[in-house]
């Protein structure tokens, strides 16, 4: 009876959910990080925490369901990456929970947090201030591409904050005087035909919006880029690796690193209204040169030079 015993006594794990609006598969690399963030902070999965993993594989639509889930089990923090939506999705199920968020859009303006600084409430986490970077990716898919007359932008119209998004890109384009067309995808049946109206509009160049979704569909979109030949800038490298063109963004598995320290840090006892919103520190820029060069394009020498990393 007393190994029985002495195990009763043994306190019960913390319990941590993690709440994604994408897939598994694709996502491999992004959990791994989450989980170091959380050994940084002296959690391990299986030893002192045990995580609840809930994946809406994209259909955005199962993630109120699958928070109100995490909620009734009752997890010691919820993270919610991916799309805004699973942020907006954990904090409609609890304002007592403690959440940490992962996104590309701006916190503040979703209604997130109050600020950045002074988040307030039981909501804190990372933001990639991804769509605050249009006006460099078209930049530098105009260095890229100088005879370019027309581009384009994906963007998944259902997501939260689009219309901020797409403020951004518009702005970015006007100022370099370039004529910018917006093709929409909201699933993965989407992107075919988002593709083929690229080929009737005849653009020169197309920029990814940040999106879990064309993140998590990285390899069809990727492959959708060369069957249009159509010289495509995105946000992460993973698509570069994929075989894309170039990428110009944060390190795409910081934000989950960070957001399993903020995690942590909870963990030990701090409110998330005091631990202000985090932010990249660092952009990378990073070159494909097999798929520059099977669309005729030579990149600048200058480019290259600033890249992080030029895949040959």
């Amino acid at each position: 009876m007393w190994p029985l015993a002495a195990r009763a006594q043994q306190p019960t794990m913390q319990v941590v959910g993690f709440l994604n609006s994408a897939s598994l598969p694709n996502y491999k690399s992004n959990v791994n990080a989450f989980r170091e963030g959380l050994a940084n902070a002296g959690y391990v999965e299986g030893r002192n925490i045990t995580i609840e993993y809930r994946w809406a594989e994209s259909r955005l639509d199962r993630l109120p369901a699958l928070a109100a889930d995490l909620v009734r089990r009752q997890v010691s923090v919820i993270a919610a990456c991916g799309n805004p939506s699973a942020a907006l999705a954990a904090k409609s199920a609890t304002a007592s929970i403690p959440i940490v968020f992962e996104t590309a859009a701006d916190p503040v303006q979703l209604g997130l947090v109050a600020s950045l600084n002074h988040p307030g409430g039981n909501v804190t986490g990372f933001t990639n201030v991804s769509d605050e970077l249009a006006a460099k990716r078209i930049g530098l898919l105009r260095e890229l591409v100088p005879s370019a007359t027309s581009m384009a932008a994906l963007v998944n119209p259902t997501r939260p904050g689009v219309d901020a998004q797409l403020a951004q890109i518009h702005k970015a384009a006007r100022a370099i005087g370039m004529p910018l067309h917006i093709v929409q995808a909201a699933s993965e049946h989407d992107l075919d035909s988002a593709f083929s109206s690229l080929a009737q509009l005849n653009v020169d160049g197309l920029v990814m919006t940040a999106d879990a979704l064309f993140t998590d569909r990285r390899h069809q979109v990727v492959s959708l880029a060369k069957l249009y030949a159509v010289p495509t800038i995105y946000e992460f490298r993973h698509f570069v690796e994929a075989g894309g063109l170039f990428s110009y963004g944060p390190e795409p598995n910081a934000s989950y690193r960070q957001a399993g320290n903020l995690v942590g840090r909870i963990l030990k006892g701090e409110r998330p209204a005091d631990l202000p919103v985090m932010q990249p520190s660092k952009f990378e820029l990073v070159i494909n040169m097999k798929a520059a060069k099977a669309l005729g394009i030579e990149v600048p020498n200058s480019m290259q030079l600033l890249a992080d990393e030029v895949i040959e």
